[in-house]
C-alpha cells in the first residue's frame, strides 16, 4: 500500500537523494516532497515493514515526525542528517561526472 510519512530534518536534495537511494531497494520507488515542511516521504510499504523503516529513518538522521526523541537522540539524528546530507549531495555530484 502507498503511504507518505513526515520525516524531519530532510533539508534539500541531497537528503532526499539518501532516502531514495536508501529506501528503494525494500520500498521500490521513493518520492520525496521537498516543497512541503515538514517533508513527506512516500512509498509502497506493508504495515509489518513500518517499525523497520522508522529504525532505518532514525540511522539515516531522518525520523518521523511522530517518533518521541529524547534530546540526546534528537541531537544524534540531526547529526546523522547532516552526514546524509552530505554524502547524498556527494552522489549526486560525482554521478553527473561519470
Amino acid at each position: 500500500m502507498t503511504k507518505t510519512y513526515e520525516v524531519n530534518n530532510v533539508k534539500c536534495g541531497g537528503c532526499a537523494n539518501t532516502l531514495i537511494t536508501a529506501l528503494e531497494k525494500d520500498y521500490g520507488k521513493v518520492e520525496v516532497d521537498l516543497e512541503v515542511i515538514p517533508r513527506k516521504i512516500t512509498l509502497d510499504i506493508d504495515e509489518s515493514q513500518e517499525e523497520a523503516l522508522k529504525v532505518k529513518l532514525r540511522g539515516l538522521g531522518y525520523p518521523l515526525v511522530t517518533d518521541e526523541l529524547s534530546g540526546f537522540e534528537k541531537a544524534t539524528t540531526t547529526a546523522k542528517s547532516f552526514v546524509s546530507c552530505a554524502v547524498g549531495k556527494f552522489n549526486v555530484a560525482t554521478s553527473k561526472t561519470e
